[in-house]
């Protein structure tokens, strides 16, 4: 099987033999699991963090109503279970959405990454940090704007991160979300987001058939909703040299 976070890395730099390998390395205990597990539940010890190497997943928390909040969701080629890297246990809790393939790596084991292929620790970190300034978007998008923005700014979101890490073409793909689980994303009820859905499909910028979404016209729906890619481009041009100096550094050829 091809690396995914190699694979999903590679989208935005071209990697070293060894920094292939070095990943590569970390994909060897694998597990499976079925839609609906939950593999780690907030507030659990834990130790480890894992690799998606098919389906989606979901971090989430409880509130003090009971009620649940999706903070975000995985896909392949994602580091999953880093927002508990800074406490020994879990800030949140994993569930896979659908069935799905990991593979589980010991938190030393990133710590040894980044030690010994800092160019690799970088650009994990710069694309958490895009990650991070996706998920605030969201979060103002459900603070400021009515339902059918919020449900059309997460399709967005979904759309252009399938484009980076899963091969998505084109601007139709699959969602294995309930309408709960949508719900629990940005903040609405399941009646709010049925009346979203169909608000959205009344513009004639989104069609649904069945799990089957499809963005007619997303230039139109992304000026709609003030929507911005934060997944499709991470700059590299800051990025400290590979450590393996008789690997070619690509730095320089890949900044746009």
């Amino acid at each position: 099987m091809v690396s995914p976070l190699e694979t999903r890395l590679s989208q935005h730099l071209p990697l070293t033999f060894a920094e292939r390998d070095a990943l590569q390395w970390l994909e060897r205990r694998e597990q499976r699991f079925i839609a609906g597990k939950v593999i780690v539940r907030e507030g659990e010890a834990y130790e480890n963090l894992h690799i998606v190497a098919s389906g989606w997943l979901h971090g989430s928390i409880r509130l003090h109503d009971g009620s649940r909040q999706i903070l975000r969701f995985y896909f392949v080629g994602d580091l999953t279970t880093a927002f508990s890297i800074a406490w020994r246990h879990s800030a949140a809790t994993l569930t896979a959405v659908s069935a799905c393939t990991l593979y589980e790596m010991p938190r030393a084991a990133l710590g040894r990454l980044f030690r010994d292929h800092p160019r690799l620790g970088a650009l994990l970190y710069a694309v958490s940090a895009s990650e991070h300034v996706a998920t605030a978007d969201r979060l103002a998008s459900i603070g400021r704007t009515a339902g059918m923005y919020r449900v059309a700014t997460f399709l967005l979101d979904i759309r252009s991160r399938l484009l980076v890490v899963d091969g998505l073409a084109g601007a139709t793909f699959e969602l294995p979300l309930t309408q709960q689980d949508l719900g629990d994303a940005v903040g609405l009820t399941k009646a709010h987001v049925n009346r979203s859905l169909k608000s959205l499909e009344a513009t004639g910028l989104l069609e649904r058939e069945g799990k089957i979404i499809r963005i007619k016209d997303v230039d139109a729906l992304t000026k709609l909703v003030g929507f911005k890619d934060r997944h499709g481009h991470v700059a590299i041009d800051w990025l400290p040299p590979s450590a393996n100096f008789g690997d070619i550094d690509h730095n320089e050829t890949t900044v746009a």
